[in-house]
Formats: C-alpha cells, sequence, structure tokens
C-alpha cells in the first residue's frame, strides 16, 4: 500500500470512529495500565455487553487495583470471576498481580514475560496505557486484514507483518480502537456491511467478504455424561477442589463414571469451549477421598463453577 492510500485509510478509519465508534466503553477513559489489562482479559472469549454489565465494575470494586489482587487469596479472586468463565484468565490475573508487585510494566519484553499475558494483551496495555505505537490482533482486527488483503489463510506471522505495515503510528489508540469497532459493528463475521465500511475504497476482499478468511472447519464436540454425588453429613455438603487444569482451585461436587445407589436428584448439563457434559444427580452415602464440609452459610463464599451451582438448584439445603 502506497502512503497516499495508507494515509486515507487512517483518515477514514478516523472519521468513521469519531462518529460511530464505542466512546461509552470505561476502560477507553482511563491510563490506568490494571484496569487496561483487566478489560483485556475479561474480553478474551467473552461478549463486550457481558464484560460491561455484569463483571467489570464489580471486579474492580472488590479488587481496585493490582495490589489489592495481589493481597488477596486465589479462592476469593475465583468467586468473583464466577460466572464468567475461562478460570484460567482469573488465575493468571492472580499470578500476574503476585508477580508485578503492583505496578505493570511498559515493555514489550517484560509484558509478555508475565503470566497470561500474550502479544496481543501486552501491545494493548502499551497502547492504551502507556500510548505506545504497537499493533493489536484480536478476532476482529485479523478478519478486518484478512479481508483488506483477500488473504484466505494468513498465517499469525504474515497478519502481524500487516498489523505493523497499517499501524499509526501518529494516534495509535484510536487507530486500534476503530479498528476493533469496526470488525465488530461492520466488517463482522456474517453478514458485512461492506457499503458503510469506511475501508470499502481499498479492500481487496470487497466482492466476497466472506471467503476472507476461509471459515474454519468445526470440530466435532465430543460430549461427556457422567454422575455428581451430593453427599450429605448433617446439616453439611461434601464438596472437593479441583486441581486439573480447566477448572483448578474452583469447588464441586465429587463426580463418577459409574451410575450410583442413591436418590436421583435429577440432570444438568453445561456446554463448556471444547466438550459437552451431562451430569445426573444423585445423594447417597459413598465416599470418596479429600472431601470437605461445608455449612449453606460457607458454600455462599466458595468460588463454583455454573455447574454445580445448577446442581445446588436441584439440592434441597
Amino acid at each position: 500500500m502506497n502512503i497516499s492510500t495508507l494515509q486515507a485509510l487512517h483518515h477514514s478509519l478516523h472519521a468513521w470512529y469519531a462518529a460511530r465508534g464505542r466512546h461509552d466503553l470505561p476502560w477507553r477513559h482511563t491510563r490506568n495500565p490494571y484496569k487496561i489489562y483487566l478489560s483485556e482479559i475479561m474480553l478474551q472469549q467473552t461478549q463486550v455487553t457481558t464484560v460491561l454489565t455484569r463483571f467489570y465494575d464489580p471486579f474492580l470494586a472488590r479488587f481496585p487495583s493490582l495490589s489489592s489482587l495481589s493481597d488477596a487469596p486465589l479462592e476469593a479472586v475465583l468467586e468473583q470471576w464466577q460466572g464468567l468463565g475461562y478460570y484460567t484468565r482469573a488465575r493468571n490475573l492472580h499470578a500476574c498481580a503476585l508477580t508485578c508487585k503492583g505496578f505493570l510494566p511498559d515493555s514489550p519484553e517484560a509484558l509478555y514475560a508475565l503470566p497470561g499475558i500474550g502479544k496481543t494483551t501486552a501491545h494493548a496495555i502499551l497502547c492504551f496505557a502507556y500510548r505506545q505505537a504497537f499493533p493489536i490482533l484480536e478476532a476482529n482486527v485479523k478478519r478486518i486484514l484478512a479481508r483488506l488483503n483477500a488473504l484466505e489463510a494468513p498465517s499469525e506471522k504474515e497478519l502481524w507483518e500487516h498489523a505493523w505495515a497499517l499501524l499509526d503510528r501518529q494516534n495509535p489508540f484510536d487507530y486500534n480502537q476503530a479498528l476493533m469497532d469496526l470488525g465488530a459493528l461492520v466488517c463482522t463475521a456474517k453478514n458485512p456491511s461492506c457499503a458503510t465500511c469506511p475501508l470499502s475504497f481499498t479492500c481487496k476482499g470487497i466482492h466476497t467478504p466472506t471467503r476472507f478468511p476461509a471459515p474454519k472447519v468445526k470440530k466435532t464436540i465430543p460430549h461427556h455424561h457422567r454422575f455428581a454425588l451430593v453427599l450429605r453429613q448433617g446439616d453439611t455438603l461434601g464438596l472437593t477442589q479441583h486441581t486439573e487444569r480447566f477448572l483448578h482451585g474452583l469447588w464441586g461436587f465429587p463426580q463418577s463414571d459409574t451410575r450410583p445407589q442413591g436418590q436421583h436428584l435429577g440432570t444438568v448439563a453445561h456446554t463448556y469451549s471444547h466438550f459437552k457434559l451431562t451430569l445426573e444427580v444423585f445423594t447417597c452415602n459413598a465416599s470418596t477421598e479429600e472431601i470437605t464440609w461445608f455449612s449453606k452459610e460457607a458454600l455462599a463464599t466458595l468460588p463454583l463453577s455454573s455447574l454445580e451451582r445448577k446442581i445446588l438448584m436441584l439440592v434441597a439445603f
């Protein structure tokens, strides 16, 4: 792309953002690195509306700074994260806070070294908090770059090269925010609005936009069927703490692959990112290792996944 076309692209994109961009998002009105970092982590795998209306402000009210996050136990962080899913994000947030000791660094190398911070997250912190000229490459931006250049199956390396080439180094903040908004509102995965796109004049994929990038072949999602055990001891229920990577640190009812003896309470189901799980719920007297007993009041303070809360709805407690 020659210089005059690049300048025209920047001008058109900035004009569109000034008129149509999502200027009301709270993380766009702060230069606090922690608040920007938190928004970036929450927005991974989660829609803007969900983060904005249910999670961002309550999390900041509980943990207003990186120092307060590092001072809190992991269980408190997981409890506040309940309902947002992908709990590895919360564990990485906490680990990062412990590592940083209250201050997020302002160099890419230092940010790359932190738990759970990849290239795009690091660049977002550098650009939005520290106003440094770095491109970002989240899903919406990837789609725009693929369509602008008519790339059916671009590699990450190729996309980063295009991202650097198009970056507005004079105003990287508005440029990056505008690209993300354009992908979310106009250059959408399905039914893109090419007629209203400010970049249509230089888009090589405008005539067949949904070809770029080529749709990924959907993988078959496995469906597991297991049994959840509701164990009682007086007025308490027995739970175990997950140790596997996926739900590490959360508490839940013991599970079994074999049908237990006991009263059948019902069935619950949940869809995760890589599999579906259906649990038949039984009350029983079976014993299992590493059970911890909790009262109703104590349960209210535990970090539980959405699936465990579905089970609790079946329990007369």
